[in-house]
């Protein structure tokens, strides 16, 4: 799998993989997503590719205090294989090389295959609570 930066030309294939693999919201439109994170950091947006096809990707931040990883995807036919573990770990050396001394991912807790992934990568359970407010709704 080769990692780049996201292309405007990977916009369907990204929302078909997050489709895929469970990721969109009716409250979270996917296309607004992608144009917001242009906006912000477009080089932390990141697809894995092969073959020509995206198989994977994920959007990372840094605010100067921590990073963050939002749509961290795998396409179902080659999860198991290494790709997820090899995009964070792209995407940690990119943050480091940033300065972030620290990695915040949000997870749904009762996405129990997901949590067992971070775990197997040395992430721990922080004793917090998300909190949320939206202020532009994307219905």
């Amino acid at each position: 799998m080769q990692v780049r930066t996201f292309r405007e030309s990977d916009r369907s294939a990204v929302i078909a993989l997050w489709q895929a693999c469970d990721l969109t919201r009716p409250w979270n439109d996917p296309d607004k997503d992608i144009s917001r994170k242009l906006a912000a950091q477009p080089e932390l947006f990141l697809v894995g590719e092969r073959d020509g096809e995206i198989i994977a990707s994920a959007m990372a931040g840094y605010d100067g205090h921590r990073g963050s990883v939002f749509y961290l995807a795998v396409a179902p036919g080659f999860q198991q294989s290494g790709y997820g573990r090899e995009l964070m770990s792209n995407i940690e050396e990119r943050l480091l090389a940033m300065g972030c001394p620290k990695l915040n991912i949000l997870v749904r807790s009762a996405n129990q295959h997901v949590l067992d992934f971070y775990h197997t990568l040395g992430y721990v359970t922080d004793d917090v609570v998300s909190l949320g407010k939206r202020l532009i709704p994307d219905e």
